[in-house]
């Protein structure tokens, strides 16, 4: 909704536990938006801050039962 721009949680995915500590830690804009998400996790990301590599492959992600997105366009 936001392209990538941190400016929503609508990508807001679960990351299995198995690649959650492959990826970098998340900056603080993106856990500034995620504290904002509902159905909050440890595991919690926003799928636009995660660039897939090679080491990712295979990589699963989950979907919280609802996301928000208070991004508007004008």
């Amino acid at each position: 909704a936001c392209e990538a721009s941190l400016a929503c949680t609508t990508c807001h995915v679960y990351v299995s536990d198995k690649y959650l500590e492959k990826l970098p830690e998340a900056e603080e804009k993106e856990e500034d938006l995620l504290d904002m998400a509902p159905f909050l996790k440890e595991n919690s990301r926003l799928g636009c801050q995660i660039i897939l590599k090679k080491e990712l492959e295979g990589i699963e992600f989950e979907l919280p039962k609802a996301t928000r997105n208070f991004y508007n366009v004008f």
